[in-house]
């Protein structure tokens, strides 16, 4: 599915070459701050060319596709699962498993604060090309699943009963392990409001996960710390002031427990610098990112 048809035919424009302001703007409205329409208007308002910086930010999906549906080495489908205690029972994803008989360490991919949207796809793609099992879920079935465009799944998103969301994704990632593809080792990677969930569920399994790597993630509740038992590869972007912030409670405690952790924070990048489909990727600290996250997994999940 692609986003929204006129979001593909804005300027195409550098990181370098947008106005701090308008990247800031643009952060609150991700984050469910503002609408579009004042989005649009505020950002033409800060600076001389806003609009055409504003209009930039909105994802290109098909442009950052990087691994084909249909590539050889892969097999994706769709598929459902039971989900008891969650928005509606049921949850469906995006499966996608390397070519071969398996079982395979499975990797949970978990979306943003807008449902399944090409990007978490290709990244599920991404991750079964490296020999993992790969589950992405989205959280929105329930409620219709990602609507083909982010504002509105960032909207229906907002509308869920927010325990009962992280409760689909804790039975997703239970599914994933005790699926007969799977070797019984998980790992969890999330971007944005999906790191905070990597975050939850590294302190809700306990020992039956195996590895976590957030990507610019709300840190857990202090409390919840020393039940984790995974591993974590805990990633941030330099410029995200609000997830940043929560670092120092989040280190102390996994330092009291005892806990096995790593942290990077990549150097001239801002929160989402990880999604290929906006300005915010930032192509070279992504590499690096995903090839710790990559390596990580295969260290912990072996």
């Amino acid at each position: 599915m692609l986003d929204q048809p006129h979001e593909t035919v804005t300027p195409v424009l550098t990181q370098g070459e947008i106005d701090r302001r308008v990247f800031e703007l643009y952060d609150e409205y991700c984050h469910g701050g503002m609408d579009r329409r004042t989005f649009l208007q505020r950002a033409a308002a800060v600076t001389v060319g806003g609009l055409a910086m504003a209009q930039a930010l909105f994802p290109r999906y098909a442009d950052a596709q990087t691994v084909s549906f249909t590539d050889p080495r892969i097999k994706a489908r769709y598929v459902t699962w039971p989900s008891p205690g969650g928005t509606s029972g049921t949850m469906r994803g995006y499966l996608v498993q390397p070519t071969g008989a398996g079982p395979f360490p499975s990797v949970l991919v978990v979306h943003e604060n807008r449902g399944l949207n090409p990007y978490i796809e290709d990244v599920a793609r991404r991750a079964a090309l490296e020999g993992f099992l790969a589950l992405a879920p989205d959280g929105l079935f329930p409620v219709g699943g990602y609507p083909g465009n982010d504002d509105d799944g960032r909207t229906l998103q907002a509308g869920l009963d927010a325990a009962k969301l992280r409760t689909d994704m804790l039975n997703s990632a239970r599914w994933l392990k005790t699926n007969a593809l799977s070797t019984g080792k998980l790992g969890v990677t999330g971007f944005c409001w999906g790191g905070g969930a990597t975050n939850f569920l590294a302190a809700t399994l306990g020992a039956d996960m195996n590895a976590g790597v957030p990507f610019y993630g709300a840190a857990p509740e202090t409390a919840s710390v020393p039940n984790i038992k995974a591993a974590l590869l805990v990633q941030y972007a330099q410029d995200d002031e609000r997830i940043n912030a929560m670092w120092p409670a989040f280190e102390a405690a996994l330092k009291a427990g005892g806990k096995s952790y790593e942290m990077f924070i990549y150097p001239g990048t801002q929160h989402g610098f990880h999604n290929n489909s906006t300005p915010r990727y930032n192509e070279a600290q992504a590499k690096i990112a995903w090839d710790r996250t990559i390596a990580f997994f295969r260290k912990n999940l072996a």
